[in-house]
């Protein structure tokens, strides 16, 4: 009877946790459905009833039909038709089966991707060839960013005449900033912060101004260095001193502040597009990126759709995940993605060790220096019970063990100058950073709060070999200031994303490099260089790296050439940039990838260095209009839907048409041939050269690094008799046999004697 009733209590509490859990599990799913999140609605504003007046209320009504309590957080106009909202996800999935809804995509959140410049361009020493003034200040460089710093000597707007009179911006006020902040320069400032308010709460205003003002510094630096006037005597604490300038000095600036602490979410991104386009911005620069998907899903692709279509170059840093390949940002055909290179600019800081051997590296720190002396020094790893004490990371450090000692770190993970601090926090008094694989023999110079150097993966393993063998090691730093001429230079930095392109590899991607290592700009007043909130220092200038320097040169260029050749197309003005990069040095060897220490590829390099002298007059452009735009997303296979939520218009391919992806008219060739075994496997591609010089007999030149491919062009010569005559040629690649890297590289120039048009190959065996 026990065994029964013991039997029974079992039944009766396995059935009571059973349905416990089942109630928890009915909770939680509830707790799914009720969770709301930021949704990005677009509407096929063509389908709107009759039976109303507007479309915003249309918009509404849709939205009320799904959820009485939810509310528009911005309309769109311009980048897409249609609305941003929040929603549960079960709300979401019947708005976008109601008429007339396009898609209904949720939220992303995106990143940041982070003196000499002008004189290593070019363009101090050719400032005649440029543009007088009075056409680049007709020019307006949109920058969405973490804002701006408007007290900063880069927006000075010294011998600026009115604004354009087709200018419809405006000065938003704010924490901190009031439309008396602009000027003539800062001619636009407005801050987009509803989509991150509704996702992560109100900003926090004693933290970050809730206005157009940059606490950040990003913003400050990559406007600066896109259209920043010429600031005389400029430096960060002493290094790199001259003047500053930006690309292109004389034309306006216009902030749209969508980053914040939390990030830069893509409701905001669409609403600051959208007013660019209204603005009329010229020229639009996002030093930011965030996950890859398709066109139709990527907002920063469909706003840069739109504002192509009305004329503006959108350009876009490519990413800071290198040297890992499929790594880029922002692929999409109609954005100008850049990545990043060095200068020949270095910051020289020397690790001298007790063995009597010495080591470069590369610092900006400015203080007291170390004693005159070798100092005690100890490797991170062996100075902290934490398994990852090797990184410094925060409170890692045994204070005993590193008190009064120079203290080794390892790259990774944390912040470089956060690591700095933690030494300095632990009683440390100096520091030395290595590279590991990850980083390989890349140097970034920051401006330390303690004396610090950073060094190479192969010095940084020499020196551990030392510090690991000797119970006594000691070291000291010196420090070196600023030196010029370094070579090789350029170089493909590490950290720069690298093709090929993971959602279309028949477009090659990067465009192009340009400097994005030590660059010096403005920053902001409200932070020190290293960002850190214990760094209490303040300065007018600061020296960072990252894919988002090197974004905002390109769109400074491409400022100049608008004001060059205001008639030119988003396109035309990429393909001069591209078409006149350079692969090689002056001695004949092709540009070097720092992560391998060998010759990079359109992979890593796209087109290769912008070089803006040449792209002044580059001979022939690569143009495209918006239907071959259109024409590309059919060769995708894109659906109705999909192409609406791109084109904004009832769009439809057409079914009796041959679209392919080869044919778009781009300045670069990215070609997939199929491997198989016997036969001769051939891809044809076709171009459409514009041009826009003078009249002139172009001839054909080839080049591959491989016997695997034979590369035909034909016709061989093009002769034109006038400027913006077009013609065609067709190139065919032809493979009997696979490359044993499954990679082959290439280069198509056609020149006139005058001019070289060079367009970059990539074959790849699928």
């Amino acid at each position: 009877m026990e065994k029964i009733k013991t039997f029974v209590f079992s039944v009766v509490v396995v059935v009571v946790v059973i349905l416990g859990f089942s109630q928890l599990s009915v909770e939680a799913k509830e707790n799914v459905e009720q969770k709301k999140q930021t949704y990005i609605i677009h509407m096929a504003k063509f389908e709107m009833p009759m039976s109303f007046e507007d479309h915003t209320h249309w918009y509404d009504s849709s939205l009320k039909s799904v959820s009485k309590s939810a509310e528009m957080l911005y309309t769109y106009s311009n980048v897409i038709h249609g609305f941003s909202s929040r929603l549960t996800a079960k709300e979401a999935q019947i708005l976008e089966n109601r008429p007339g809804i396009l898609s209904v995509l949720p939220e992303v959140k995106y990143e940041l991707h982070t003196t000499r410049t002008p004189s290593f361009l070019g363009l101090d020493q050719n400032a005649n060839l440029f543009p007088e003034s009075d056409s680049v200040s007709e020019v307006v460089v949109g920058v969405l960013d973490t804002g701006v710093w408007p007290e900063s000597k880069s927006f000075d707007d010294t011998g600026f005449g009115p604004i354009p009179s087709s200018w419809k911006g405006e000065c938003e006020s704010g924490t901190n900033f009031t439309s008396s902040n602009c000027n003539r320069k800062l001619i636009g400032a407005r801050f987009f912060s509803r989509g991150y308010e509704a996702a992560l709460g109100p900003v926090d205003v004693t933290k970050e101004s809730r206005s157009p003002r940059d606490d950040d510094g990003h913003g400050t630096h990559t406007s600066s260095t896109a259209a920043g006037s010429i600031v005389s005597d400029a430096s960060l604490l002493g290094y790199a001193t001259g003047t500053a300038r930006g690309m292109a000095t004389r034309a306006r600036v216009a902030i749209y502040k969508v980053c914040w602490l939390g990030g830069c979410l893509s409701s905001d991104i669409l609403a600051a597009i959208d007013k660019a386009i209204y603005d009329n911005v010229n020229i639009l620069s996002l030093s930011l990126g965030g996950g890859m998907s398709d066109y139709y899903r990527d907002s920063v692709a469909m706003g840069a759709f739109a504002a192509m279509e009305k004329g503006i170059l959108v350009s876009c840093s490519a990413g800071n995940a290198g040297p890992s390949s499929y790594s880029l940002s922002n692929v999409a055909p109609w954005i100008t993605t850049v990545g990043a290179g060095t200068l020949d600019r270095g910051f020289p800081a020397h690790v001298s060790l007790g063995n009597g051997q010495n080591y470069s590296g590369v610092s900006l720190y400015r203080g007291d220096s170390l004693p005159g002396k070798l100092l005690p020094f100890i490797y991170a790893g062996n100075a902290s019970n934490s398994t990852s004490g090797n990184l410094c990371m925060t409170g890692t450090l045994n204070p005993e063990k590193v008190s009064g000692k120079i203290v080794l770190c390892d790259r990774g993970m944390n912040p470089r100058v956060q690591k700095g601090y933690v030494v300095k926090e632990a009683g440390g008094i100096g520091m030395v950073l290595t590279n590991t694989a990850a980083n390989g023999q890349e140097l970034v110079a920051d401006a330390h709060l303690l004396p610090a150097t950073a060094v190479g993966q192969k010095n940084g393993d020499a020196i551990k070999d030392y510090l690991l063998s000797n119970q006594n090691a000691t070291a000291t730093i010196f420090f070196d200031g600023t030196k010029l001429g370094i070579e090789p230079s350029p170089v493909v930095a590490a950290f720069s994303s690298r093709g090929p392109n993971s959602i279309t590899p028949e477009v090659l991607k990067p465009d192009m490099i340009a400097p994005g290592v030590n660059i010096l700009a403005g920053w902001s007043g409200a932070v020190g260089p290293t960002g850190l909130a214990a760094d209490n220092r303040r300065v007018d200038f600061n020296i960072i790296s990252g894919t988002s320097m090197s974004c905002p040169h390109v769109s400074g260029l491409a400022a100049l050439l608008k004001a060059a050749h205001p008639d030119w197309s988003p396109a035309a003005i990429r393909s001069a940039l591209m078409t006149t990069a350079y692969t090689a040095y002056k001695d004949g060897k092709m540009i070097k990838d720092v992560a391998t220490g060998k010759p990079s590829t359109p992979f890593d390099h796209g087109a290769g260095h912008v070089d803006p002298v040449s792209a002044l007059n580059p001979g022939l452009v690569y143009d495209l209009t918006v239907e071959d735009y259109l024409n590309f997303l059919c060769a995708l296979n894109y659906t109705a839907q999909q192409m609406n939520s791109l084109a904004r218009r009832n769009f439809s391919c057409d079914s009796s048409k041959h679209y392919s992806l080869n044919d778009l008219n781009y300045p670069s060739f990215a070609v997939s041939i199929q491997a198989q075994m016997g036969g001769t496997n051939v891809v044809k591609h076709t171009r459409t050269v514009t041009n826009v010089g003078s009249p002139g007999i172009y001839k054909v030149s080839v080049s591959t690094t491989s016997e695997s491919v034979n590369i035909s062009v034909e016709p061989a010569t093009l002769t034109f008799s006038q400027t913006n005559e077009k013609k065609s040629y067709t190139v065919t690649f032809s493979s009997t046999s696979m490359a044993s890297n499954t990679n082959a590289f290439g280069r198509i120039v056609w020149s006139d004697g005058k001019h070289s048009v060079g367009s970059p190959v990539a074959v790849s065996w699928t």
